[in-house]
């Protein structure tokens, strides 16, 4: 579908400041599926079909928000899979968070860890 500007795709980017450690990170981390993109950029290509560029920035300032939500069939085995892959889970205050930094307060359960850039990713899964 064309919009009426034209507009015939959409995709989302972010900055990292070391592209390689993205690529490591995104695709043997993560297990998503991620390519070179031509001109020093990344392209991530996520479930569902949606793409986002990655794009090197050396005096990058990592985001203060979360960047990408990773919806998964099941927290627990997500969660514990990342860390047995050395991923480690942020904690917030105000947020009731297990042992393994997993929110189960509400829905959707959640849990918060970063890139190799400090950007904030989240695994999450609503009932």
């Amino acid at each position: 579908m064309t919009t009426s500007l034209g507009i015939e795709h959409a995709f989302s980017g972010f900055a990292v400041p070391d592209i390689d450690a993205a690529l490591e990170f995104y695709g043997d981390i993560l297990g998503l599926d991620i390519r070179p993109g031509g001109m020093g950029l990344l392209r991530l290509h996520l479930p569902g079909g949606a793409e986002i560029i990655i794009y090197p920035k050396p005096d990058h300032v990592p985001a203060t928000y979360t960047i990408l939500n990773l919806d998964v069939a099941d927290i627990d085995v997500a969660v514990d899979e990342l860390i047995a892959r050395g991923v480690e889970f942020l904690r917030y205050d105000g947020f009731p968070q297990d042992e393994k930094g997993v929110s189960r307060g509400g829905d959707p359960q959640i849990a918060w860890f970063t890139d190799p850039g400090g950007n904030i990713l989240s695994v999450l899964h609503s009932a």
